[in-house]
């Protein structure tokens, strides 16, 4: 980069900067009252609700449905203690059961749903709801496997036809210090990107026992971290933030070829600990290589950074509140800005509400499945041993939801991957 372009750069960071939304100016919007409805009640969706109470006026929670109802008389006193007036769920319209989801959208009066269940309910869920007419904020990730993906996609498209919201849970696409250096890197502030490397990388995660006179259903409904066709593994329940930075930047990958294993899960669990994955992106220059990792095992160093290299300097992403540096060829630094993850969650509700009042509903579900899809063909290709293609995943016939689930239903578990044994379908 010449003195000269250095210079046009420079004035351009300075521009987007002062042109990106995030002063902590929300949007006004009519105040006409809308009415949510939470479908999974732990503590992300609390947490959700949390969030759009925070940042909008005229919103309320009229339902609420969950499979456990600790949970939902949990939620609801939990919700009703920290928002007040904003929360006013009638009793029957605290609902219990698998189903309890479809209440909700039979219900008239309903007009936006936040879906926060373990993501194997996602895609089917997200689609109904779109098909009862409602607007949706669906939790990260949006599928588990390619039959989630497919109903992702129609969902999406349908939305885009009924002019209903859809916002999804990545948060890192509305935090300041992400959002601006993936606009600069787009626009040549480290040059022509060759490559990048992302890490999510934690110690350990939870685990439910199994409870006398559980069914194999709940159970793993309970315990759905350690069940694929509910978590996707780790590289799609959390790791979908790092890949989505991957795709938001470089597009969907061009091949996965990955490996991996497991070291200190429980004995039943269906997860691995740990995976490493090289994605290949396809360009015009040549072809790009992100390297990738995740794990979680106890007494392990955390690392949660993205990191991009160019021809002309490097980019440092950092996890929640971490912040972005990107520095050129020699070092100086050309942009800097520190994370703020809790204006980012809140964001994201700003954004949906304002865009319903607004007469412009988001509609933002194929980026994520997109992500989402990724982190299935990274999962896939590491379990099976094999190189997976874009093409290849999009079209596999992998569905992992059971047929006909019911709390009571028998559901085998098959245990974990064997790189060699597992096959590709």
């Amino acid at each position: 980069m010449t003195s000269t372009d250095r210079r046009q750069f420079l004035t351009t960071a300075a521009a987007v900067a002062a042109a990106t939304p995030f002063a902590g100016a929300f949007g006004v919007g009519r105040e006409d009252t809308l009415n949510l409805a939470l479908v999974g009640c732990g503590g992300r969706g609390r947490g959700s609700i949390g969030d759009t109470m925070a940042v909008n006026d005229g919103v309320r929670l009229v339902a609420i449905s969950d499979v456990n109802e600790g949970k939902v008389q949990a939620a609801k006193a939990n919700l009703e203690k920290s928002h007040g007036d904003k929360i006013q769920i009638a009793d029957e319209q605290a609902h219990v059961g698998l189903d309890g989801y479809q209440a909700i959208l039979n219900n008239p009066s309903v007009d936006v749903v936040h879906f926060t269940t373990s993501p194997g309910f996602r895609p089917r869920h997200v689609l109904e709801a779109v098909q009862a007419g409602k607007h949706v904020f669906a939790e990260k990730p949006v599928c588990v496997d390619p039959a989630g993906w497919r109903i992702c996609k129609e969902a999406h498209e349908l939305a885009q036809e009924n002019g209903t919201a859809i916002v999804t849970g990545t948060q890192y696409r509305r935090q300041k210090n992400y959002v601006e250096a993936i606009d600069l890197i787009k626009q040549g502030a480290i040059g022509t990107v060759k490559g990048m490397t992302a890490r999510y990388c934690s110690t350990g995660i939870w685990n439910r026992e199994r409870q006398e006179g559980m069914s194999d259903a709940e159970y793993q409904i309970n315990n759905w971290m350690h069940f694929i066709w509910l978590s996707g593994d780790q590289i799609c329940e959390q790791a979908v933030h790092n890949v989505d930075v991957m795709t938001w930047l470089l597009g969907n990958p061009t091949t996965a070829y990955g490996s991996g294993g497991r070291f200190t899960r429980p004995e039943d669990s269906q997860m691995w600990d740990s995976m490493s994955v090289d994605y290949t992106f396809d360009a015009p220059e040549g072809e790009r290589l992100c390297s990738f990792m995740c794990r979680q095992i106890p007494g392990t160093a955390g690392n949660a950074d993205n990191m991009i290299y160019g021809s002309e300097g490097v980019a440092s992403i950092k996890a929640i509140n971490g912040g972005t540096r990107i520095v050129d060829a020699d070092g100086k630094v050309i942009y800097r800005e520190r994370g703020d993850i809790g204006v980012a969650y809140r964001q994201e509700h700003k954004d949906l509400i304002d865009s319903i009042r607004g007469g412009s509903p988001i509609v933002e579900l194929q980026d994520t499945a997109d992500a989402s899809l990724a982190a299935v063909m990274g999962r896939v290709a590491a379990y099976t041993g094999q190189k997976i293609s874009w093409k290849q995943i999009t079209e596999s016939k992998l569905d992992l939801f059971p047929k006909g689930l019911s709390l009571d239903a028998s559901l085998p578990n098959d245990g974990y991957a064997i790189p060699g044994r597992t096959q590709f379908v």
